[in-house]
């Protein structure tokens, strides 16, 4: 069983000795305090496991887990989950950050709401404190359904992401390389017939890394059909008429 106040933070870790310290201290200082931080390892070959072992000798609340081979982000992230003590599961991934507050406020939100989901809008993250003035998510709905999400109406980022999971189906990610996140809201708006709400402030630091494989166009766009197709059990014809929504609201965004 899981209790009731506390939050657990997921948190997939690869390579990510330069910003993980930042990340797992930009929750450890939140103003909420009930909370565990579980870091999953995906064979790492840099020093991530000891900036993470250092920080947990620091502070018992942070939890080291490391795979037994490299399996990808989402299987990371379904180890943290299947350790997590927590009534509430929040994801953050291990180069952003979250602003001061944001734990507090948004679980405010979601009581407020009655929610099982919600979300926050975010911005690009250059580190030492600096964040793009644009507000990703600031501007889009109050609340979105499954059919919104289809149609990419908000982006739904996953490190501003609150699950409460007394209210919602299993959480556990599609093991694909990108997108698991996306996969993982569809699921439980359409098995829940619940919405999510989106709080528009900016609560978290987005940071874009070279090279990445989520800021690659081309693979974005097969990966979006492939969760329409292939998880989602869409008709060809409706994705394709999804894939004009996911293209207008792309371009709108930029």
């Amino acid at each position: 069983m899981y209790r009731d106040s506390l939050v657990s933070v997921i948190i997939p870790a690869y390579n990510s000795e330069q910003f993980i310290g930042e990340a797992i201290r930009s929750v450890l200082n939140q103003s909420y305090q009930d909370l565990e931080v579980l870091v999953t390892d995906d064979c790492s070959s840099d020093a991530t496991e000891r900036v993470v072992r250092e920080l947990a000798a620091e502070d018992s609340r942070v939890h080291y887990f490391r795979m037994k081979q490299n399996g990808g982000a989402a299987l990371a992230r379904n180890n943290s989950i299947q350790q997590a003590k927590g009534r509430y599961i929040a994801f953050l991934d291990a180069d952003d950050v979250w602003l001061p507050g944001k734990l507090e406020v948004q679980l405010a939100f979601m009581c407020q709401k009655q929610c099982a989901f919600s979300f926050t809008g975010y911005s690009v993250y250059s580190g030492e404190g600096l964040f793009d003035d644009k507000v990703v998510d600031a501007e889009t709905p109050d609340s979105i359904a499954y059919g919104d999400l289809l149609k990419k109406t908000c982006t739904v980022g996953c490190s501003t992401v609150i699950l409460d999971r007394g209210q919602l189906p299993t959480i556990e990610m599609t093991n694909i390389r990108t997108g698991q996140d996306y996969a993982l809201w569809l699921r439980l708006l359409r098995e829940s017939g619940l919405r999510a709400y989106n709080l528009k402030t900016r609560y978290t630091g987005y940071r874009v890394l070279k090279g990445s494989i989520s800021r690659n166009k081309f693979k974005k766009i097969r990966r979006q059909w492939q969760i329409y197709r292939e998880i989602e059990k869409i008709y060809l014809l409706p994705a394709f008429y999804l894939m004009f929504f996911y293209a207008r609201n792309a371009v709108f965004r930029r």
